[in-house]
C-alpha cells in the first residue's frame, strides 16, 4: 500500500468503517511508515477531541410543539421512485414502518392491561398540551385574571402565585381531564420551557414531601400541601424544577 492510499482510507479506517482486509493493510502500512502514523495519530487525537467537547441541547418545549404541529399539518411527501437505490430505500421504508408499528400495537396493549398511572396520565396531559392552541384556556401573567377564571369551573379554587421575581412568570391556566378528574391547570414559563401544575384534594391529610419521578423524558414533581396533591411538570431541568417547586409552595 502507498501513503497516499493510506492517507485516503484513515477517515475510515479511524472510524472503523473499512473492511477487514482493508483495515489490515491500513495496520501493516502505519506499522512502517512513520509520516503515516503520525497523520493517523492527529486523526484519532482531533477525533477523541471533538467528541469530548460536544455539547448536548434539549429541545425546549415550544419547538418540539412546533415540530409536532408541523410533522402532523404536513403529510409526507415521496417523490417517484425510478429503479435501485430510490426503490430500495422505499422498501426499507415500509418494513422500518411496519415493524415500528407491530412495535407500537404491542405497547398499546400492553399499557391497556397495565392500566395508566397517575405519572403517565399526568405527562401525557402535558405533552397534549404542548399542541398549539392546547396550553391554556386563560391567557394572563395576572394572578388575579387567572384565579378567578377557575370559578364555577372547577370544584377546586387553585393557588396562583406570582411568581415573576422569582423567573418563573405565569402564562394562564386551563382545566384539563387527568386521572378521571376534571383538574385545573395552572401554567408557568421559564425560558421557553412550560411548567404545568396540577392540583386536586389530596386522598390522605398527612402532607407528602415532593417525591420525583422522568416519565417519557420529562421531570414530574409530585407533592401535598395543605390537603391538595399538586404535580409539576416540565422538560425543564431537575434543579430548576424543584426551584420553581419550591418558590410556588414559598408563595401560596
Amino acid at each position: 500500500m502507498h501513503c497516499t492510499d493510506c492517507l485516503e482510507k484513515l477517515d475510515a479506517y479511524v472510524d472503523g468503517e473499512l473492511s477487514p482486509e482493508e483495515a489490515r493493510d491500513v495496520d501493516q502500512h502505519l506499522a512502517a511508515c512513520a509520516e503515516c502514523a503520525r497523520a493517523h495519530a492527529e486523526l484519532v487525537a482531533l477525533s477523541r477531541s471533538i467528541k469530548e467537547g460536544l455539547v448536548r441541547h434539549h429541545a425546549p418545549d415550544v419547538l418540539k410543539a412546533r415540530i409536532r404541529s408541523a410533522v402532523l399539518a404536513e403529510p409526507a411527501r415521496i417523490p417517484n421512485a425510478g429503479f435501485g437505490v430510490s426503490r430500495i430505500r422505499i422498501a426499507a421504508a415500509g418494513i422500518l414502518v411496519a415493524a415500528l408499528s407491530s412495535a407500537a400495537t404491542l405497547a398499546v396493549v400492553h399499557e391497556r392491561n397495565a392500566g395508566p398511572s397517575i405519572e403517565s396520565d399526568v405527562v401525557a396531559s402535558h405533552i397534549r398540551s404542548l399542541i398549539p392552541g392546547h396550553l391554556t384556556d386563560v391567557v394572563s401573567t395576572n394572578q388575579h385574571n387567572v384565579k378567578p377564571w377557575f370559578n364555577g369551573r372547577v370544584d377546586l379554587s387553585p393557588a396562583v402565585p406570582g411568581l415573576d421575581s422569582a423567573g418563573f412568570p405565569l402564562v394562564g391556566g386551563r382545566v384539563d381531564y387527568v386521572g378521571g378528574r376534571v383538574v385545573p391547570v395552572t401554567v408557568y414559563s421559564r425560558r421557553q420551557h412550560m411548567i404545568n401544575v396540577y392540583a386536586w384534594p389530596a386522598e390522605r391529610e398527612r402532607a407528602i414531601t415532593p417525591e420525583h419521578f422522568t416519565e417519557r423524558g420529562y421531570h414530574v414533581v409530585r407533592w401535598t400541601s395543605g390537603g391538595i396533591e399538586l404535580w409539576a411538570v416540565s422538560d425543564l431541568n431537575a434543579p430548576e424544577l424543584d426551584q420553581f417547586v419550591e418558590r410556588f409552595n414559598a408563595s401560596r
